[in-house]
């Protein structure tokens, strides 16, 4: 393990894993008697790796030449929900439907990928890390699903069904209702990325890199969730006798 604290739930000398998570760069966020530029992130995502039995280390868009020293000191990374990918991460024009690039964030998060994947470190990409990491990977987005977003900034639910034997298909066998918020998908998958999960409607939910490095991609969140298991295998993955 890269590091951690030690968790007296756990026994004398247990370690916690550390769980990075990317986070926002908001040029103006508000709170009480403040209006400043802010790092942010959902409450939702240390609550899960803490319930999950990681401790979370949040990642501030940085310089992505310290990508590498960033995950050298984590035993586990997640990606997480945010903006539309730059279409230019992939060789295609910007749908009008696409948000605004976040360049700052794209360069970062996927120079985090980079590394996590150059050193075998676990590796979880929800909903835009999902879509990060099939770029990194050469894949490609549809930058529009329509009637897939719900009203605005409200997470809606659907049913996804996994693929049999696979690390998704095993963590979570039967098909669940998930909590969304997305209007992208996965086109062209990435090289090595196989689907896990599907929608109803075909659509891929889940990717995972198949071997020994533990690399899942969801579309959905499990933080606005109380299914706490895909949360968990990336925990267990980060600990000495990973998985």
């Amino acid at each position: 393990m890269a590091g951690g604290s030690p968790d007296p739930r756990l026994g004398p000398g247990a370690q916690v894993p550390l769980v990075g998570v990317s986070t926002y760069l908001e040029e103006r966020a508000a709170w009480g008697v403040w209006e400043l530029p802010a790092v942010l992130l959902p409450a939702g995502y240390p609550r899960l790796v803490r319930v999950a039995g990681g401790l979370a280390v949040l990642l501030p868009p940085d310089d992505p030449a310290l990508a590498g020293a960033a995950v050298a000191g984590l035993d586990a990374l997640v990606v997480a929900g945010g903006p539309d990918v730059d279409p230019a991460r992939y060789g295609a024009d910007r749908d009008p439907r696409t948000g605004p690039p976040a360049a700052a964030r794209d360069a970062w998060e996927l120079a985090l990928i980079g590394a996590a994947l150059d050193t075998g470190l676990p590796l979880l990409g929800v909903c835009r890390g999902m879509q990060l990491l099939n770029v990194a990977l050469g894949g490609t987005l549809v930058q529009h699903l329509p009637g897939h977003s719900g009203p605005r900034g409200v997470f809606g639910r659907h049913p996804v069904r996994p693929v049999p034997g696979t690390r998704y298909g095993a963590l979570v066998p039967e098909e669940t209702s998930v909590p969304t918020y997305h209007h992208q998908a996965l086109d062209r998958l990435g090289t090595g990325l196989r689907p896990s999960a599907h929608a109803v409607d075909g659509t891929v939910e889940a990717v995972e890199l198949p071997g020994a490095h533990w690399v899942l991609g969801v579309q959905w969140h499990p933080e606005m969730d109380s299914d706490v298991r895909v949360m968990q295998a990336l925990v267990r993955a980060a600990s000495p006798a990973g998985t």
